[in-house]
């Protein structure tokens, strides 16, 4: 069970390692793009190639899909970044349903762990298998893998690096469960965890009056998407890439210099950013000296 990119890695890893996948169930076609075809997940058009059975259930509650996976007989369902599932279908199989997290739980539970491991500014974080509950991230632990966060690492860097890193921990997993060999642990529940909850456009603003290091995460926390914004000229203008430096400029925070020519930087209340990708509003995305060369300042 699974719809982006990120679970098409684990797909393949478990019929590369001989997992007989009864079934795939992932989102319906929908439309996008600003001609709104319709557009299949990345997860269905793996398992198309596959010749796999799919599902596209708009309802996981619904009698007909329960209907549907009973009819599978499935020893355990596999989830990797899918919709939160009813007890009806997490339950069904007789191993239950499993999950792959991308942070190292009980740290970072929600729908965005990747973005607010580096927003943060962690220097580490991981994969981790579970089974599922009825709470959200919840579940017994049964294996992670510790995964390192360079300084200059975007969001979407480590979304990719660690797609096989996590689809290596769910076949091993699998071989654990099926040869008796794992122990599941309670995960803990404590104040101090960090949480990981769905990115909306207000978290994207970039606040100035910040240190220049977080704002410089919130950056790379946001890249390639959706990217963290802030406006010239009254146009949002998302920064993609930057550097930051414990130099201050002069002018409030959220003003900028440039030489119009290579150089554009923002101060904050410490410290300052340097812009190297942005995209302006309705544009492509741009290196800086690019946009510098074309674009005339009010």
């Amino acid at each position: 069970m699974g719809t982006p990119e990120f679970a098409v890695a684990s797909l393949k890893a478990l019929l590369d390692a001989g997992g007989h996948v009864v079934a795939v169930v992932t989102a319906p076609d929908k439309p996008a793009g600003r001609g709104m075809q319709i557009k299949k997940s990345p997860v269905k058009v793996f398992a198309e190639s596959q010749g796999l059975t799919i599902l596209q259930p708009e309802k996981l509650r619904s009698s007909a899909f329960i209907e549907q996976l009973k009819a599978l007989t499935p020893d355990l369902n596999v989830v990797v970044a899918f919709r939160m599932l009813p007890e009806v279908v997490w339950s069904l199989p007789p191993l239950g349903s499993i999950n792959l997290h991308g942070s190292l739980l009980p740290q970072y539970r929600g729908a965005a762990p990747i973005n607010w491991a580096i927003i943060n500014g962690e220097s580490q974080t991981g994969v981790t298998t579970f089974r599922l509950s009825h709470q959200i991230d919840t579940g017994d632990i049964l294996d992670s893998e510790i995964i390192d966060i360079p300084n200059q690492e975007t969001a979407g860097e480590l979304h990719n690096r660690m797609m096989p890193i996590g689809a290596a921990l769910l076949v091993k997993t699998l071989k654990g469960l099926a040869n008796g060999n794992l122990t599941p642990h309670p995960q803990s529940f404590e104040s101090s965890q960090k949480h990981a909850p769905k990115i909306f456009s207000a978290d994207c603003e970039i606040k100035w009056n910040q240190d220049s290091r977080n704002v410089y995460n919130l950056i790379r926390g946001l890249s390639p998407h959706p990217g963290a914004f802030t406006f010239v000229d009254g146009k949002k203008c998302k920064i993609l890439l930057a550097e930051y430096d414990s130099s201050t400029l002069d002018g409030t925070p959220g003003s900028y210099v440039t030489d119009k020519k290579t150089f554009l930087k923002f101060a904050c209340a410490k410290g300052s950013i340097q812009v190297l990708q942005l995209q302006m509003e309705g544009k492509k995305v741009m290196a800086v000296a690019d946009f510098l060369r074309g674009y005339h300042f009010k």
